[in-house]
């Protein structure tokens, strides 16, 4: 060792000693203070943890909604998983992320459902489809969306372009039309959307949701296509039986006009636009309140807006509105009117007007709207009111909204933020609210006694003795090859009351039966398991087997009579219809060939 490692190691003794001796003079052993801090701590941790159980029990008195509780336990968990302080391990707590949920089965059926009725809606008005990639570049999806624009999730630069997850569909679709030079499309998209927005899960607003798109992109006559995305929203809402609904139209110009008549600064239109979109969800003085305090309006201003937003009608209120003095100075204001008239005139050769209301408090916040702007809202109780009289400036009572469940309206200039020569095409959308829409389903559907079906298995193969597997798989496989949804327990010996119960639990309309019997006279049984009818049916392994007749007893409501009597060409398969309970609406019809004459069918119960 040099003499200069040893000086340090002298030095180093040195101050640990020094600092031994500090420790043992003071009254407040080492680590001592750190513990009373720590003790302090678990104390609040403690009192934090029995409120918060509180709260989780109130929930569950009052039967709150399955993601409340679950959020609220969860919280609960990271409480109690703090307790003991760092030499505790932490306790993982499995959730999903917040704003985010999983779907049960259940739940899934019912979603399917409600994208079916929307997908065939969409296509009965001509719609393809496209995908777009769930990010885009930071800069297609900057400045599109206003003060909505810090809702955009952003993505951790990885070293190579700055990416967002998309924050809706129009915009991708509008740089899809800009890249590919598309000017004409009618389009529908399906696909989640990312919000970072603070979730409300019972109202069925989440930070990950789907959203249902359809636009019509290109050059046509005015308020046409426009007039037809409302009445696609109208077909949907009353195909889903939601409850009572109605539709809100305004127009950016009219709103626009409206601002600078009422002496709005043009730099502020944007913002104060904003503002009045919050209407639906704040009453007037909370709004104006915001308008001259936060966004320098002044009150005079504000007050002129409050006047012209507190009005709602139809095509009579725009007539009205393009004789008022005011209004009728701005030349944008009037274009718009003049639209709104047009559109009720083709909405009510639709038959929809009943649903449909011009409301000036309309303003859907979105930067990239420039003509007609709508809403759909559902009411808690009886068609809202067309028109309300306004009392002191401010907007009038009307039925309670439970929330929007549908928006949109007219972009012509998107398409050409993106196009490198700024060439417009003329854009007009609506977008469902999908995952509201799931809300009131869902609700419905746990009120209801109606059983909801998870799978679409029209048929169970089970067995009424053991080691009768192989027979249950060969003839399962041919009911698949003949495109009949089937399917087997996977026990080779399971009992035969199990397999019943299983086709009640699931709602599975059929059971074919094999037995040692069965198998010696080459026969099937087949029971409906809702009457417990059964007949035995000749199984053979050919194309006129027991598979084309269970496909002809599934689908008999599908099937031309006269196609039925053709196929059914043994008294077996006769009589294999006849017992299916549902079938006996079908006895006695005629046909081009006669009448059906169904053979009596052997019962056993």
């Amino acid at each position: 060792m040099t003499t200069e490692e040893e000086e340090v190691l002298r030095v180093s003794v040195s101050v640990l000693h020094h600092h031994s001796k500090l420790a043992d003079s003071c009254c407040v052993r080492p680590g001592e203070f750190n513990q009373n801090n720590t003790m302090e701590d678990k104390a609040q941790i403690q009192e934090a943890i029995k409120t918060q159980g509180e709260v989780v029990r109130k929930l569950k008195s009052e039967k709150a909604s399955k993601e409340q509780i679950d959020e609220e336990v969860a919280k609960l968990l990271e409480l109690k998983a703090k307790i003991g302080g760092d030499e505790v391990k932490h306790q993982f707590v499995l959730k999903t992320a917040k704003g985010t949920r999983d779907y049960n089965p259940k739940q899934m059926a019912i979603r399917e459902k409600v994208f079916n009725t929307i997908i065939s809606c969409f296509k009965r008005h001509g719609a393809e489809t496209i995908d777009t990639p769930v990010f885009e570049l930071k800069e297609t999806l900057t400045g599109k969306y206003g003060e909505d624009s810090k809702l955009i999730y952003d993505l951790k630069d990885q070293g190579g372009e700055l990416l967002s997850l998309r924050y809706d569909l129009t915009v991708p679709f509008a740089r899809y039309l800009a890249m590919n030079k598309i000017t004409n499309i009618k389009r529908y998209h399906i696909a989640k959307v990312y919000r970072r927005d603070n979730p409300a899960m019972t109202r069925g607003r989440y930070r990950e949701f789907y959203q249902c798109d359809f636009d019509i992109a290109g050059q046509y006559d005015a308020m046409i296509p426009d007039a037809e995305c409302l009445k696609i929203v109208y077909e949907i809402l009353s195909e889903l039986d939601l409850g009572d609904f109605r539709i809100k139209v305004n127009d950016r110009r009219i709103l626009d006009g409206m601002f600078a008549v009422c002496g709005v600064p043009d730099d502020k239109f944007r913002t104060i636009c904003s503002t009045v979109d919050k209407l639906d969800k704040l009453p007037w003085e909370e709004v104006k309140k915001e308008m001259v305090n936060e966004k320098g309006l002044s009150e005079e201003a504000a007050d002129q807006i409050g006047e012209y937003v507190s009005m709602q009608g139809g095509m009579d209120l725009a007539e009205r509105l393009l004789q008022d003095p005011k209004m009728s100075q701005s030349k944008q204001a009037c274009a718009g009117l003049s639209d709104i008239k047009l559109l009720f005139s083709y909405l009510q050769l639709f038959q929809v007007t009943d649903k449909v209301v011009f409301d000036l408090s309309l303003a859907r916040g979105l930067d990239y709207y420039t003509g007609i702007i709508y809403e759909a809202v559902l009411t808690q109780a009886g068609v809202a009111p067309v028109c309300t009289e306004a009392q002191n400036g401010a907007p009038g009572e009307e039925s309670v909204s439970v929330g929007s469940v549908a928006g949109g309206g007219r972009y012509d200039g998107l398409v050409g933020m993106f196009d490198p020569k700024g060439r417009k095409v003329p854009c007009v959308g609506v977008s469902i609210g999908i995952e509201r829409v799931f809300s009131i389903m869902e609700q419905k559907a746990e009120a209801s006694a109606e059983k909801v079906r998870t799978t679409e298995v029209q048929v169970m193969v089970a067995s009424a003795q053991k080691n009768l597997m192989e027979e249950k798989l060969k003839l399962v496989s041919e009911l698949w090859n003949a495109g009949i949804k089937a399917e087997v327990m996977y026990k080779k010996n399971p009992k035969l009351l199990s397999q019943l119960q299983h086709c009640e639990e699931s709602g599975i309309p059929l059971v074919a039966i094999l037995g040692e019997q069965e198998l010696k006279d080459g026969v099937v049984k087949l029971r409906v398991v809702a009457t417990r009818d059964e007949v035995r049916s000749r199984h053979t392994h050919t194309p006129r087997s027991t598979s084309s007749v269970l496909f002809l007893t599934l689908n008999y409501k599908q099937t031309p009579v006269h196609l039925m009597e053709t196929l059914m060409n043994t008294k077996t398969q006769r009589r294999l219809i006849a017992c299916h309970s549902s079938f006996k609406d079908l006895q006695g019809r005629k046909s081009p060939r006669g009448r059906i004459k169904c053979a009596q069918m052997k019962s056993s119960k």
